[in-house]
Protein backbone atom coordinates (compact mmCIF):
# COMPACT_ATOMS: atom_id res chain seq x y z
CA UNK A 1 0.00 0.00 0.00
CA UNK A 2 1.43 3.75 -0.99
CA UNK A 3 -0.28 6.17 0.55
CA UNK A 4 1.29 10.00 0.75
CA UNK A 5 1.85 10.81 4.22
CA UNK A 6 3.66 13.80 3.67
CA UNK A 7 0.85 15.91 5.17
CA UNK A 8 0.59 13.81 8.23
CA UNK A 9 1.92 14.61 11.52
CA UNK A 10 2.33 11.55 13.95
CA UNK A 11 2.25 12.73 17.48
CA UNK A 12 3.69 10.41 20.31
CA UNK A 13 2.83 11.55 23.68
CA UNK A 14 5.31 10.17 26.09
CA UNK A 15 6.13 10.25 29.74
CA UNK A 16 9.62 8.89 31.19
CA UNK A 17 10.57 6.96 28.17
CA UNK A 18 14.11 7.02 27.64
CA UNK A 19 14.29 3.04 27.66
CA UNK A 20 12.47 2.30 24.56
CA UNK A 21 11.49 5.64 22.53
CA UNK A 22 14.50 5.74 20.30
CA UNK A 23 13.70 2.37 19.47
CA UNK A 24 10.16 3.41 18.58
CA UNK A 25 11.32 6.82 16.34
CA UNK A 26 13.35 4.36 14.41
CA UNK A 27 11.10 2.07 13.42
CA UNK A 28 8.31 5.03 12.82
CA UNK A 29 10.62 6.29 10.06
CA UNK A 30 11.73 2.93 8.76
CA UNK A 31 8.03 2.11 7.87
CA UNK A 32 6.76 5.51 7.23
CA UNK A 33 8.62 7.28 4.52
CA UNK A 34 8.00 11.20 4.30
CA UNK A 35 6.71 10.89 7.57
CA UNK A 36 7.04 13.48 10.75
CA UNK A 37 6.65 13.10 14.01
CA UNK A 38 6.21 15.13 17.26
CA UNK A 39 6.68 13.59 20.26
CA UNK A 40 5.13 15.61 23.30
CA UNK A 41 7.30 14.82 26.17
CA UNK A 42 4.68 15.28 28.62
CA UNK A 43 6.42 16.23 31.87
CA UNK A 44 9.15 13.56 31.91
CA UNK A 45 11.78 13.38 34.81
CA UNK A 46 14.16 11.51 32.26
CA UNK A 47 15.72 11.83 29.06
CA UNK A 48 12.98 11.43 26.82
CA UNK A 49 12.78 14.65 25.58
CA UNK A 50 17.02 14.38 24.57
CA UNK A 51 16.53 10.67 22.57
CA UNK A 52 13.74 11.97 21.32
CA UNK A 53 15.09 14.83 19.54
CA UNK A 54 18.53 12.70 18.83
CA UNK A 55 16.10 10.54 17.07
CA UNK A 56 15.16 13.05 14.24
CA UNK A 57 11.74 14.27 16.07
CA UNK A 58 10.33 17.42 16.26
CA UNK A 59 9.58 17.62 20.50
CA UNK A 60 6.92 19.74 22.22
CA UNK A 61 8.39 19.25 26.00
CA UNK A 62 5.48 19.95 28.82
CA UNK A 63 6.33 21.97 32.65
CA UNK A 64 4.15 19.31 33.87
CA UNK A 65 2.37 16.24 33.31
CA UNK A 66 -0.67 17.14 31.69
CA UNK A 67 -1.98 13.46 30.48
CA UNK A 68 -2.51 11.93 26.86
CA UNK A 69 -5.41 14.39 26.51
CA UNK A 70 -3.04 17.67 26.90
CA UNK A 71 -0.75 16.14 25.03
CA UNK A 72 -2.46 15.49 22.10
CA UNK A 73 -4.15 18.84 22.21
CA UNK A 74 -0.71 19.85 22.03
CA UNK A 75 -0.29 17.87 18.70
CA UNK A 76 -3.69 18.74 17.39
CA UNK A 77 -2.39 22.66 17.54
CA UNK A 78 0.66 21.84 16.13
CA UNK A 79 -0.70 20.23 13.17
CA UNK A 80 -2.85 23.14 12.25
CA UNK A 81 -0.41 25.90 12.57
CA UNK A 82 2.55 24.02 10.67
CA UNK A 83 -0.38 22.78 7.55
CA UNK A 84 -0.42 18.95 8.58
CA UNK A 85 -3.42 17.49 7.09
CA UNK A 86 -3.85 14.30 9.42
CA UNK A 87 -2.88 13.20 12.69
CA UNK A 88 -2.18 10.12 13.72
CA UNK A 89 -1.75 9.11 17.78
CA UNK A 90 0.94 6.81 18.59
CA UNK A 91 1.88 5.70 21.83
CA UNK A 92 5.93 6.07 22.53
CA UNK A 93 5.83 2.31 24.71
CA UNK A 94 6.03 0.74 21.13
CA UNK A 95 2.60 -1.29 21.50
CA UNK A 96 1.15 0.50 18.20
CA UNK A 97 2.97 -1.63 14.85
CA UNK A 98 3.76 2.04 12.84
CA UNK A 99 3.16 -0.60 9.98
CA UNK A 100 -0.39 0.55 10.43
CA UNK A 101 0.29 4.04 10.12
CA UNK A 102 -0.38 4.30 6.36
CA UNK A 103 -3.63 1.56 6.67
CA UNK A 104 -5.13 4.02 9.30
CA UNK A 105 -4.64 7.18 7.12
CA UNK A 106 -5.67 5.05 4.30
CA UNK A 107 -8.98 5.26 5.71
CA UNK A 108 -9.50 8.53 5.91
CA UNK A 109 -10.63 9.43 2.75
CA UNK A 110 -13.89 8.53 3.32
CA UNK A 111 -13.81 8.73 7.16
CA UNK A 112 -13.37 11.82 9.82
CA UNK A 113 -11.93 9.31 12.73
CA UNK A 114 -10.07 5.93 12.21
CA UNK A 115 -9.57 3.52 15.19
CA UNK A 116 -7.06 1.03 15.46
CA UNK A 117 -8.90 -2.12 16.87
CA UNK A 118 -7.62 -4.47 18.77
CA UNK A 119 -10.85 -6.70 19.02
CA UNK A 120 -11.76 -6.59 15.58
CA UNK A 121 -9.84 -9.93 14.00
CA UNK A 122 -6.23 -9.40 14.03
CA UNK A 123 -3.70 -10.27 16.53
CA UNK A 124 -4.71 -12.09 19.96
CA UNK A 125 -5.08 -9.26 22.59
CA UNK A 126 -7.83 -9.76 25.29
CA UNK A 127 -9.24 -7.87 28.01
CA UNK A 128 -10.35 -9.70 30.80
CA UNK A 129 -12.38 -9.54 33.90
CA UNK A 130 -14.57 -6.13 35.13
CA UNK A 131 -12.44 -4.60 32.27
CA UNK A 132 -13.27 -6.73 29.35
CA UNK A 133 -17.50 -6.01 30.43
CA UNK A 134 -16.67 -2.10 31.08
CA UNK A 135 -15.26 -1.81 26.95
CA UNK A 136 -18.11 -4.50 25.93
CA UNK A 137 -20.69 -1.97 27.53
CA UNK A 138 -18.89 1.62 26.28
CA UNK A 139 -18.39 -0.10 22.55
CA UNK A 140 -22.39 -1.11 22.09
CA UNK A 141 -23.09 2.84 23.74
CA UNK A 142 -20.68 4.40 21.16
CA UNK A 143 -21.16 1.98 18.19
CA UNK A 144 -24.97 3.47 18.47
CA UNK A 145 -23.92 7.05 18.96
CA UNK A 146 -21.28 6.66 16.06
CA UNK A 147 -23.39 4.79 13.74
CA UNK A 148 -20.82 2.75 13.37
CA UNK A 149 -19.70 -1.19 14.44
CA UNK A 150 -16.66 -0.53 16.91
CA UNK A 151 -15.32 -3.02 19.10
CA UNK A 152 -12.38 -0.86 20.61
CA UNK A 153 -13.39 2.46 21.74
CA UNK A 154 -10.38 2.84 24.19
CA UNK A 155 -7.50 2.14 21.72
CA UNK A 156 -5.75 5.20 21.43
CA UNK A 157 -4.17 4.34 17.71
CA UNK A 158 -6.17 6.65 15.73
CA UNK A 159 -5.77 8.47 12.78
CA UNK A 160 -7.68 11.95 12.97
CA UNK A 161 -8.62 13.73 9.41
CA UNK A 162 -8.57 17.55 8.61
CA UNK A 163 -12.34 18.20 10.22
CA UNK A 164 -11.56 16.17 13.09
CA UNK A 165 -8.02 17.63 13.26
CA UNK A 166 -9.78 21.33 13.69
CA UNK A 167 -12.13 20.10 16.23
CA UNK A 168 -9.90 18.45 18.13
CA UNK A 169 -7.29 21.28 18.73
CA UNK A 170 -9.85 23.34 20.73
CA UNK A 171 -12.13 20.59 21.91
CA UNK A 172 -9.98 17.25 22.88
CA UNK A 173 -10.13 16.22 26.44
CA UNK A 174 -7.77 16.07 28.60
CA UNK A 175 -8.81 13.72 31.59
CA UNK A 176 -7.82 10.15 31.56
CA UNK A 177 -9.39 8.19 28.79
CA UNK A 178 -11.58 11.20 28.01
CA UNK A 179 -8.73 11.24 24.88
CA UNK A 180 -10.39 8.57 23.58
CA UNK A 181 -14.23 7.88 24.83
CA UNK A 182 -14.99 10.64 25.23
CA UNK A 183 -13.42 11.95 21.86
CA UNK A 184 -15.52 10.07 20.37
CA UNK A 185 -19.05 11.40 22.09
CA UNK A 186 -17.82 14.78 20.63
CA UNK A 187 -16.52 13.59 17.23
CA UNK A 188 -20.39 11.50 16.61
CA UNK A 189 -22.29 14.19 17.83
CA UNK A 190 -20.40 16.61 15.84
CA UNK A 191 -21.63 14.07 12.66
CA UNK A 192 -18.55 12.64 11.79
CA UNK A 193 -17.64 9.65 9.87
CA UNK A 194 -15.67 6.96 12.58
CA UNK A 195 -14.47 3.81 10.97
CA UNK A 196 -12.00 0.84 12.41
CA UNK A 197 -9.75 -1.24 10.99
CA UNK A 198 -8.03 -4.21 12.58
CA UNK A 199 -4.23 -3.73 14.05
CA UNK A 200 -2.71 -6.01 16.63
CA UNK A 201 -0.65 -4.35 19.57
CA UNK A 202 2.47 -5.81 21.10
CA UNK A 203 3.62 -6.07 24.34
CA UNK A 204 5.13 -3.03 25.49
CA UNK A 205 8.76 -3.05 25.24
CA UNK A 206 9.85 -0.94 27.81
CA UNK A 207 9.50 1.54 30.38
CA UNK A 208 6.48 1.31 32.97
CA UNK A 209 3.15 1.16 32.54
CA UNK A 210 1.42 4.50 34.10
CA UNK A 211 -1.57 2.98 35.72
CA UNK A 212 -1.98 -0.43 36.90
CA UNK A 213 -4.77 -2.61 35.79
CA UNK A 214 -6.85 -2.03 39.11
CA UNK A 215 -6.33 1.32 38.77
CA UNK A 216 -7.67 0.75 34.71
CA UNK A 217 -10.92 -0.47 36.12
CA UNK A 218 -11.54 1.91 38.55
CA UNK A 219 -11.04 4.79 35.70
CA UNK A 220 -12.79 2.57 32.71
CA UNK A 221 -16.18 2.89 35.78
CA UNK A 222 -15.63 6.49 36.08
CA UNK A 223 -14.95 7.16 32.37
CA UNK A 224 -18.73 5.05 31.73
CA UNK A 225 -19.75 7.89 33.86
CA UNK A 226 -18.51 10.96 32.57
CA UNK A 227 -19.41 9.77 29.01
CA UNK A 228 -23.30 9.97 30.08
CA UNK A 229 -22.02 13.47 31.25
CA UNK A 230 -21.04 14.14 28.10
CA UNK A 231 -24.28 12.47 26.34
CA UNK A 232 -25.96 15.35 28.43
CA UNK A 233 -23.68 18.47 27.42
CA UNK A 234 -24.67 20.20 23.95
CA UNK A 235 -22.70 19.00 21.26
CA UNK A 236 -19.73 20.87 20.37
CA UNK A 237 -20.23 22.40 16.34
CA UNK A 238 -17.33 21.45 13.60
CA UNK A 239 -15.00 24.17 13.83
CA UNK A 240 -15.26 26.35 10.36
CA UNK A 241 -11.91 27.73 8.75
CA UNK A 242 -12.87 31.34 9.70
CA UNK A 243 -12.83 30.36 13.28
CA UNK A 244 -9.22 29.14 13.30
Amino acid sequence: MTVDLSKTLIVMPAYNEEAVIDQVLTEVYSTNPGITCLVVDDGSRDRTTQISSQAGAIVATLPYNLGVGGAMRVGFNYALANGFENVVQVDADGQHNPRDVARLVAELSDADLVLGARFAGSGDYEAKGPRKWAMIVLAKLLSRSAHAQLTDTTSGFRASGPRAVKLFAQHYPAEYLGDTVESLVIAARAGFVIKQVPVSMRARAGGTPSHSPIKATIFLARVGVAMLFAFLRPPVKEIGQSQL
